[in-house]
């Protein structure tokens, strides 16, 4: 089989904060069909080490960024593991990214320039005789590879691949570390990864990278928009023949409502009514004939849920509910809780928990995604998976992956959800109100949720397009 190394900051179901770690624990196994061996090198936190069983060392170094380390080859969970085992720079409690203050660790530059660094030398000189032919670099924690290669002496050795899959995170440091993280002064350009006096580990990878990709047609070319390029929408421009967007897919023995451990399991949406019921139970909801919506996100304003709040009054006054489970901007997590208080048809858990994300997925009517930007987005996919009717915003993948219910669709028979734009709370309000009509006509309701679970959402389709990249950059053996 051909060689791929996928180099990320997180991987499900190892460690988890968001849909980079989906994806970087589904694609290994959507590949091996490809014809394609993938392993993953990950931070060696503590919950991965944990999982780690019978390792062998491969790589070490006496001081990477400070501090001895090594890279320890194993098997867990389905996936081929490469873990680098730098204690000083990973062996920490809590968040992956936040100290106990809730801010960045000020080491961040630090922890993943090594990662990178670790990356680009396992390319160049292999580990344990195994060298991969291609390169596949997640987001800003892994966008320094390509430098590093440069600076190795290995361009062309290695094919490059970097996906963006939230170009919000830049990953900046001051000019001062140059040195610390071992970057060449003639990469510290307006042309290279300088950006306004500061290192952009991520405009590194948009510079370097032989190919970049995002998450979904739709944000590739949002991206070269000043609205959504978040300052780096110039330099994905200059390589926009070098771009393209695939859709993620998810999991589907992971989320499968047949089998799905959490939920009464169900094939139609006819079954879905325990499911229903046991949800506004567990959020103390009061029966109604409206929709149970519910929402599963990160608590910031990219979420648009600070929209949703002001959509509550006419939402609930047409007897709607609502279920709500997320965490993040503290302003946002105390209105949401005030709006339970307020709303008797609201509910809200503030925290992270697997298991009741399922539970809500299998139990609710939709799933609202008011997303002001959505690179691809997993959670309607779930949605569609499960019969749970997506309402979004038309941005991204969000856009690419959800039929909206106008009437052609509707007529033809193939919409699968509700779509609005332009972002706003007039906008989302009239949304709410339109999954209420809907809903009310169950026929047309019905027929909406079996075409929604008829959706392919797997990797079948996106695997090979990943599969045709790897090929075109890589090198033949």
């Amino acid at each position: 089989m051909r060689k791929v190394l996928s180099v990320a900051s997180e991987c499900a179901p190892l460690v988890k904060t968001g849909g980079l770690a989906d994806v970087a624990g589904a694609l290994p196994s959507a590949l091996a069909a490809e014809g394609w061996h993938m392993r993953t090198l990950l931070p060696g936190y503590p919950a991965v080490m944990k999982a780690l069983k019978r390792v062998t060392e491969v790589w070490h170094d006496a001081d990477l960024m400070g501090g001895p380390a090594r890279v320890l080859a194993g098997k867990t969970r389905g996936l081929d593991m490469l873990v680098l085992d730098a204690p000083h720079l990973f062996d920490r409690p809590g968040s992956i990214y936040l100290g106990p203050d809730g801010l960045d660790w000020p080491d961040n530059p630090e922890r993943f320039a090594a990662l990178s660094r670790v990356a680009a030398e396992i390319a160049v000189d292999g580990a344990a005789g195994w060298k991969p032919e291609v390169l596949h670099l997640h987001d800003w924690q892994a966008a320094l590879v390509p430098v590093y290669l440069r600076a190795l002496g290995a361009t062309g050795e290695v094919a490059t691949l970097l996906t963006v899959h939230n170009i919000a995170f830049h990953g900046l440091a001051p000019a001062e570390k140059l040195e610390a993280l071992n970057l060449p002064e003639w990469g510290f350009t307006h042309e290279g990864f300088e950006y306004y006096g500061k290192i952009n580990a991520l405009k590194a990878g948009l510079v370097y990278a032989d190919m970049l990709s995002t998450v979904s047609p739709t944000y590739a070319r949002e991206l070269m928009r000043p609205q959504f390029g978040m300052g780096l929408d110039g330099v994905l421009r200059a390589r926009a023949a070098d771009l393209v967007g695939i859709l993620n897919g998810i999991d589907e023995t992971v989320w499968n409502p047949e089998t799905d451990k959490e939920i009464a399991g169900y094939r139609t949406p006819k079954r879905k009514a325990a499911n229903t019921l046991a949800l506004a139970e567990e959020f103390d909801l009061p029966p109604g004939d409206g929709p149970l919506a519910v929402v599963v996100s990160r608590l910031t304003e990219q979420k648009g849920l600070d929209l949703l709040l002001e959509a509550l009054p006419a939402y609930c006054g047409r007897g709607g509910r609502l279920a709500l489970l997320g965490s993040g901007d503290k302003a946002l997590e105390t209105a949401w809780l005030e709006a339970a208080r307020d709303y008797p048809n609201v509910g809200v858990r503030i925290g992270y928990d697997e298991a009741l994300s399922h539970r809500m997925i299998g139990g609710g009517d939709a799933i609202v995604i008011p997303s002001r930007f959505e690179p691809c987005g997993l959670t309607q996919l779930y949605g569609l998976r499960y019969g749970t009717v997506p309402v979004v915003a038309l941005t991204g993948g969000l856009a690419d992956t959800v039929i909206n219910a106008n009437d052609a669709a509707l007529s033809a028979g193939v919409a699968t959800g509700i779509q609005f734009y332009p972002v706003t709370a007039q906008e989302l309000t009239g949304a709410m109100t339109r999954l209420c009509d809907l809903f009310a006509q169950r026929k047309v309701w019905s027929r909406m949720q079996r075409k929604a679970m008829k959706q392919h959402v797997g990797w079948g389709a996106s695997a090979p397009r990943y599969a045709a990249l790897y090929e075109k950059i890589g090198s033949v053996e």
